[in-house]
């Protein structure tokens, strides 16, 4: 599941604020707003994606999320760690260790919270 930086800013609308049609989206942004079409062609195109469906209002139509912003991250997180870390996750989280994002009390902490949850 792949989103472009302007499709992904559309879907926080979405997943934050629920259904909404493209007048109503154009409202949360800021001056200058982008273009109704514009943003019109980004839904339907997340629409075609599988990530929006919509419900029809004579001409008009409202959509609302079908893919849940926690299973795009995890899609999303997989996809990165397939990437770039030959499908470890042990790799992964080495790298977060040696760039210094995640400290090795975060890392006991972590590991911890996994082993409450799997008892």
């Amino acid at each position: 599941m792949k989103l472009t930086a302007k499709e992904e800013e559309v879907m926080t609308f979405y997943w934050e604020r629920g259904p909404l049609f493209v007048r109503e989206l154009l409202e949360f942004y800021p001056e200058p707003r982008p273009h109704f079409n514009t943003l019109s062609t980004i839904v339907r195109g997340l629409e075609e994606k599988g990530f929006l469906d919509h419900n029809a209002f004579g001409n008009t139509h409202q959509y609302y999320p079908v893919v849940s912003r926690e299973d795009f991250r995890k899609s999303t997180l997989k996809g990165v760690i397939r990437k770039y870390y030959s499908s470890s996750a042990f790799s992964a989280v080495s790298s977060l260790i040696e760039e210094e994002a995640i400290s090795l009390d975060e890392l006991k902490k972590l590991i911890t919270e996994v082993e409450q949850k799997n008892s």
